[in-house]
């Protein structure tokens, strides 16, 4: 269903996009001809990234290092970005989690979290959008969010926090902004395997294998699998969608509860040491 060129003129940015989730979807737009910019805070991993992926599509990729927390950064590099045109696309991929007990967090591990998920969401997508209506120009913003944005999860309390925000945020710009052609759409991924993902929020065989007895496909998603949902939800082909956030889990939340929460449950608490986040 998807011709290669799906997305030709399109330019987009990806937070996050040096990594995981964000260099699929950077990787997979770049195959259906757009232009993709990403940003994140490491500057020789997004511009190892985009050298990479330029060179394996043969599509334009630019690298911007930011750090999507501030808005004074995130103002700099759409205004660098905006020089050359302004974007159709924003993805809001940027985020930060951790498995934890919630009494042992200080409020530096909420700042952290919520500062990137859901400040970095409103501070990328305020300043593409007041350039987006002041011009009248039509775009997307597609936010990653997690399928327990509505329902909350134990051991993950930041995360949850914030991904609800951006949620809220998704939901209600698509009513307040949809009528002047700035479409909102997000997706709820599951559990898909990406490095910096497993090893913070599954570091153990045992956990891992709970989580697939508990999905009723008993497998995770893959990178693909979400890059073509992405690159459909952003298109043209997907205009009437606006405001909704699509789950893709195999089924996961309608299974019950947050996967975090069965699996927080029966961490034996000398395994919780292990898994506090790492001081840089």
């Amino acid at each position: 269903m998807f011709s290669a060129d799906l997305l030709k003129n399109k330019r987009v940015l990806i937070t996050g996009g040096g990594t995981g989730i964000g260099r699929s979807l950077a990787e997979r737009f770049l195959q259906l001809s757009a232009s993709v910019y990403i940003c994140g805070r490491r500057r020789e991993v997004i511009e190892q990234t985009a050298k990479e992926l330029s060179a394996s599509t043969g599509g334009s990729c630019e690298a911007f290092p930011c750090d999507v927390r501030y808005d004074d950064d995130v103002e700099q590099v759409i205004e660098q970005i905006w020089t050359k045109g302004p974007l159709d696309i924003l993805v809001n991929n940027a985020a930060g989690n951790f498995l934890a007990k919630t009494e042992t967090l200080s409020s530096h591990a909420f700042d952290a979290v919520i500062g990137i998920v859901l400040k970095g969401t409103i501070n990328m997508t305020m300043s593409c959008g007041r350039r987006w209506l002041a011009a009248n120009h039509p775009a997307v913003v597609l936010n990653i969010s997690t399928t327990y944005a509505e329902n909350g999860s134990a051991y993950v309390v930041p995360s949850a926090v914030a991904k609800a925000g951006v949620l809220a945020l998704t939901r209600s710009l698509a009513v307040e902004w949809g009528g002047r052609r700035i479409r909102f759409v997000a997706i709820a991924p599951g559990a898909i395997r990406t490095e910096g993902a497993f090893s913070r929020l599954l570091p153990t065989d045992a956990m891992e294998k709970a989580l697939l007895e508990h999905n009723p496909l008993h497998r995770l998603g893959s990178l693909e699998e979400i890059s073509n949902l992405a690159a459909f939800l952003v298109s043209e082909q997907a205009g009437y969608i606006n405001g909704e956030m699509v789950y893709m889990d195999g089924g996961e939340m309608l299974a019950g509860s947050s996967a975090f929460t069965l699996l927080g449950r029966n961490v034996p608490d000398a395994a919780w040491e292990r898994l506090k986040p790492k001081k840089k």
